[in-house]
C-alpha cells in the first residue's frame, strides 16, 4: 500500500524521498525492521492474550529433562509470525505481483490448517488435533493451487541469455548490452553442482514421446505437491524444542532471499550465469518481513520459551519455504539447504520403519535412535536442549553456505 502511495507522490508531486520506495533493498530493509518491531512489541500482547485464553501446551511425559516445566506454556504463537510477516508485506510489497500473491495465499492457507489443528487440540480436548488425512488434503490442495498458478500464469516466466556467438553487435564490433531472448513460459529448474545446471520437468515424460509435452503440467504439479508436503511436515517435526524451528528456518529463508534477489536482477543473474526470472525479486520484500518475524519470535521462543509456535507456525513456515524455493527454481537445493528438516523427517521414517520391521521379524520392535525426531535422540543422550539448538543452528549455517556456493561451483 505504501509502495503505491509513494509511487503516486513521486510521479505526480515529485515528493522528496518518495523514489526510495522504488528500490527493493530499501523496502526490504524497512520490512525487516517493521516485522521485528511488530513481533517483539506486539508479541508480548499476543502471548498475554493466549495465556488469558488458557491456550497452554499439554506435555506428554517422555522422560526428557525439563519437559514437565514446559506444561502450560502458551502455544499458537505462530500467530505472531504470521501477523509480523503479513503487515509489512501488505504495506511495502507490490500486491499485484504473482509471487507475492502466492505467498500470501500460502501463509493464510497453511496458517489456517495449523490454527485448526491447534484449536482442536486445545479447545476440543483432542490430543491428536486435526486428522492427518485432512492435513495432507490441505497440503495437496495448496500444492495444486501453487503448481497450477506457476505453470499457467502469464507472469511466471524466465528469460534465457542469447549465446555469445548469436548476440548482435554494434557497428564497432562491440557487444552493446546483455542480450536475452524474450520472456517465455518454461518448466525448467536448477540442479546444483552440475555444469549444465538446468533441468526441464517436461523431460520426465517427453523421452517416451515428444507429444506428451502437453501433459508436463501434471508432472510439475505433482512435484510441487510433494515438495510442499515434505517441507511443511519437516518443519512441523523440527518444532520440538525451544528456538529450533524458528532459528533454523530464519537461516534457510535468508539464504533463499539471496537467491531471489540475484535471480530477479538481470545484471547479477548474467554475472553468476544463473537463470533470470523476471519479477521474482519482489519476493525479497516478503522474505525480509518473514526473517524479521522469525527473529522477533525467537525473542520469546528461545530457552526457556515463553511461547510455542504450534502447528499454526510450523506448518506455515514449511509451506512458505517450499513455495519460495519453487518460485526461484531452486527446489533441488532443498535437501541441502533444509538438511535439518530432512534429517528430522528421515529419523522418524527410519525409526518407525525399523521398529515395524524388527517387530515382524523378531517379535519385538527395536529402535535405531533413543527417540525420534532426531533432536529428542540427543536430549535422551544427555545434551541440554539449548546446546542441541545452537549446534543445529551451526549445522544450518554450514548448509546455507554450501547452498550459496552452488551459485558458482558446478
Amino acid at each position: 500500500m505504501l509502495y503505491y502511495l509513494f509511487k503516486y507522490l513521486e510521479e505526480s508531486h515529485q515528493f522528496p524521498g518518495a523514489s526510495l520506495f522504488g528500490f527493493i533493498t530499501f523496502r526490504a530493509a524497512v520490512a525487516i525492521i517493521l516485522s521485528l518491531l511488530i513481533s517483539t512489541i506486539f508479541g508480548k500482547r499476543i502471548i498475554r492474550f493466549l495465556q488469558n485464553q488458557q491456550v497452554g501446551e499439554t506435555i506428554r511425559d517422555l522422560g526428557l529433562e525439563g519437559q514437565k516445566e514446559k506444561a502450560g506454556t502458551p502455544t499458537m504463537g505462530g500467530l505472531i509470525i504470521i501477523l509480523a510477516t503479513l503487515i509489512p508485506v501488505l504495506l511495502l510489497a507490490k500486491l499485484d505481483n504473482i509471487y507475492i500473491i502466492l505467498l500470501l495465499i500460502t501463509t493464510l492457507w497453511m496458517g489456517a490448517i495449523g490454527f485448526l489443528d491447534d484449536y482442536i487440540k486445545k479447545f476440543k480436548n483432542d490430543k491428536e488435533g486435526l486428522k492427518g488425512r485432512f492435513k495432507v488434503l490441505g497440503q495437496v490442495g495448496l500444492g495444486i493451487i501453487v503448481g497450477a498458478t506457476l505453470f499457467f500464469h502469464s507472469d511466471v516466466t524466465i528469460k534465457e541469455k542469447i549465446p555469445t556467438s548469436l548476440q548482435a553487435e554494434s557497428v564497432s564490433g562491440q557487444q552493446t548490452s546483455i542480450q536475452f531472448y524474450p520472456e517465455a513460459k518454461s518448466t525448467k529448474t536448477t540442479i546444483p553442482f552440475v555444469k549444465s545446471n538446468e533441468f526441464d520437468y517436461a523431460d520426465l515424460i517427453t523421452w517416451i514421446h515428444p507429444s506428451l509435452e502437453k501433459y508436463a503440467w501434471v508432472v510439475f504439479i505433482l512435484v510441487v505437491i510433494f515438495i510442499i508436503t515434505a517441507v511443511s511436515n519437516g518443519a512441523n517435526l523440527t518444532d520440538g524444542i525451544d528456538g529450533l524451528a524458528a532459528g533454523t528456518s530464519a537461516i534457510i529463508v535468508l539464504t533463499l532471499g539471496i537467491f531471489a534477489w540475484v535471480s530477479g536482477n538481470i545484471i547479477f543473474s548474467d554475472y553468476l550465469n544463473i537463470m533470470y526470472i523476471p519479477r521474482v525479486e519482489e519476493i525479497t520484500i516478503y522474505i525480509a518481513a518473514f526473517v524479521g518475524a522469525l527473529i522477533g519470535f525467537l525473542w520469546y521462543n528461545t530457552y526457556p520459551a515463553q511461547v510455542f509456535m504450534g502447528d499454526t507456525g510450523s506448518l506455515t513456515i514449511g509451506g512458505i519455504i517450499a513455495v519460495i524455493a519453487i518460485a526461484v527454481r531452486k527446489e533441488w537445493l532443498i535437501p541441502v539447504l533444509c538438511g535439518i528438516f530432512l534429517a528430522e523427517n528421515l529419523s522418524v521414517v527410519l525409526q518407525v520403519g525399523y521398529f515395524k520391521y524388527t517387530r515382524k521379524k523378531y517379535g519385538e520392535g527395536r529402535r535405531i535412535f533413543k527417540m525420534s525426531p532426531l533432536h529428542h535422540h540427543y536430549q535422551k543422550s544427555g545434551y541440554h536442549e539449548s546446546k542441541i539448538v545452537t549446534r543445529f543452528w551451526i549445522v544450518g549455517i554450514l548448509l546455507a553456505i554450501i547452498t550459496i556456493v552452488t551459485l558458482k561451483i558446478r
